[in-house]
């Protein structure tokens, strides 16, 4: 039976991935548009430079450099280097530029190339998987298959169209995961930081890292002491005093000794529900019982708004990574049901090699930011602590995307 239902799983996993892959592929041709931008600027300002004139463009050229492969870092979750060094002969013969002209040329044109394959035979799939439906009502000559090689004359051309289309989907969800790989390796061997250039920036931003750890650790302490005493502590006080009473009235009047028992009672089973929910919100039940999705469900279930769920993690990561999730999924959805106004939510969970990605999106009316006191920078001070990486989405109108990005190991 499991065999059964891993089979049934292995066909749903591969769209899945070719759907990421996908999207990775146009997020791609987004950066690779505006690396043509800059390898022209700075090609333009190459020839100028022949005319003298050209030195004055070259700076301007190397910053909107840095700006196109700082996006494509923030893309790809890759750590950002120092700032360019100031003067055009110290840019020039620092290493990091150097490596970026390297990564300019080739997303530009490689880069470029993959997306627009992919995403022309994604058109085509949808051409010609849907050729029976509208091939009739076209003129003769228009009747053709997305490569145009045929013209279809009668309904057994349209389907053997449609089964072309089909064949060509197939190639496609094979395909895609590895063009989207190739499209993205020049950047992780050329943007990532290379050895002994950023040890100093990797110690500040540990040092930064375990300060928001402490920080949290030290949040986390208050909201836990808060919680027993303005709750718990006071409710076990009551039971206290009522059981005093209980047993001073027990000669006096029974019956009012009853009365009060049943207070005390009531007051103890309060004081039970709230230790409970304290140690809840510390370690959730169901994130040791069964999974980090199925507790993202249960959190989704409980939102006032309607919420979609789409987790495909497998494996289970460490502890401290589904807690942190869990923490930053909790935060976020109390934030859209109490600030943005949202009729809907989605929360997405994925696993891609050594990290955990989690993204929530809503369709309220944006505008959010750190500075509200919406409890966001709580939530980048958790994931900053796990040595993660955050990133807020939320332009006025809508939507707002917040997107997480946790190490959990291979």
């Amino acid at each position: 039976m499991a065999t059964e239902d891993a089979r049934r799983r292995h066909p749903v996993a591969r769209a899945r991935a070719a759907l990421d892959a996908l999207e990775r592929l146009v997020g791609g041709m987004g950066t690779a548009i505006l690396a043509v931008a800059a390898l022209l600027w700075l090609l333009g300002s190459a020839v100028l430079c022949l005319a003298g004139i050209g030195l004055l463009l070259v700076p301007l050229g190397l910053r909107l450099l840095r700006v196109v492969a700082d996006r494509e870092r923030a893309r790809l979750d890759i750590l950002p280097p120092p700032p360019v060094p100031r003067g055009l002969r110290a840019a020039l013969a620092d290493v990091t530029v150097r490596r970026e002209l390297g990564w300019l040329g080739c997303h530009s044109t490689f880069g470029l190339l993959l997306s627009l394959i992919s995403l022309t035979l994604a058109v085509d799939v949808m051409h010609d998987a849907s050729f029976p439906v509208w091939w009739w009502f076209v003129s003769p000559g228009d009747a053709t298959p997305a490569q145009g090689f045929f013209t279809a004359t009668d309904w057994g051309d349209a389907f053997g169209v449609c089964l072309f289309g089909v064949a060509t989907l197939v190639v496609l969800v094979l395909i895609t995961p590895a063009l989207a790989w190739l499209q993205e390796w020049p950047a992780k061997r050329l943007l990532a930081p290379h050895r002994g250039t950023d040890l100093a920036l990797r110690v500040a931003e540990l040092t930064a890292t375990r300060a928001a750890a402490l920080d949290a650790h030290a949040v986390e302490l208050r909201r836990i002491e808060r919680s027993l005493h303005d709750g718990t502590q006071n409710r076990l006080v009551a039971v206290n005093v009522l059981l005093g009473a209980a047993k001073r009235a027990l000669t006096r009047d029974p019956a009012a000794a009853e009365e009060i028992l049943d207070r005390a009672q009531d007051a103890a089973e309060q004081a039970l529900a709230e230790l409970r929910g304290v140690v809840r919100s510390i370690l959730p039940p169901v994130l040791t019982e069964r999974s980090l999705p199925d507790a993202l469900s249960a959190l989704a279930a409980d939102c006032p708004v309607a919420c979609r769920i789409d987790a495909e993690l497998p494996g289970r990561p460490a502890v401290s990574v589904q807690v942190t999730a869990y923490f930053v999924v909790a935060e976020a959805l109390t934030n859209v049901a109490k600030h943005s106004g949202a009729s809907t939510a989605t929360i997405r969970l994925r696993r891609e090699r050594d990290r955990v990605h989690v993204e929530v999106t809503d369709d309220g009316r944006g505008g959010a930011h750190e500075d509200s006191g919406s409890g966001l920078t709580g939530i980048r001070r958790r994931v900053e602590a796990h040595d993660g990486s955050f990133a807020l989405a939320s332009p006025a109108g809508g939507p707002t995307t917040l997107r997480v990005s946790l190490p959990c190991g291979s």
